[in-house]
């Protein structure tokens, strides 16, 4: 478990302000205490400082997990973040979509969302920001990045992609090991 080098930490928090804008601040200086990024076994973890102290005595080979997996930099040098991170960028969200309950399995799939599946969306979403699906009684399914803006969707077509999948609640069930 080590401190995200500078390219690294570049890669995370780039990712992040795609969703959560200037809010990642907030992230890392929490009432409840400090929060840090570590890097283990090429996954990314979210974790308390005080944690992560305690931690740093162990040896590394006996660490499977520690904090909350926000997701893991590929071997292409791109960061992807995990449905796992869904819960810590969800209040700090600035760009939302809400979809209607019919389409809510569909997204739950792993499809993107349509415009016949569209309850609204938040004011001034900008085309490919970050943006996390909530159902329509505000329970986060999952995030992704939005096709189009939000005065484009006023006049789409019901079939045309709304938001691009990224993550969803469903892959807690279909992926399961690859989560830890």
């Amino acid at each position: 478990m080590r401190p995200l080098k500078n390219e690294e930490t570049l890669l995370v928090f780039g990712k992040l302000k795609k969703y959560i804008g200037s809010n990642v601040r907030a992230l890392l200086e929490r009432s409840d205490g400090l929060y840090c990024f570590r890097l283990h076994n090429g996954r990314i973890y979210y974790v308390k400082e005080d944690i992560m102290k305690f931690a740093a005595t162990l040896p590394r080979d006996n660490i499977v997990s520690l904090g909350v997996c926000f997701g893991k930099i590929t071997k292409g040098g791109k960061f992807l973040l995990h449905i796992t991170a869904l819960d810590f960028l969800h209040p700090y969200c600035q760009n939302k979509i809400w979809i209607k309950e019919s389409a809510e399995q569909n997204f739950m799939y792993g499809n993107h969302v349509y415009k016949s599946g569209l309850s609204r969306i938040s004011e001034n979403t900008p085309k490919y920001s970050g943006v996390v699906v909530l159902s329509s009684k505000d329970i986060p399914l999952g995030f992704g990045v939005a096709a189009k803006a939000t005065a484009e969707c006023r006049h789409a077509d019901p079939m045309d992609i709304i938001c691009f999948h990224q993550a969803d609640i469903g892959e807690y069930v279909r992926n399961e090991e690859a989560l830890i």
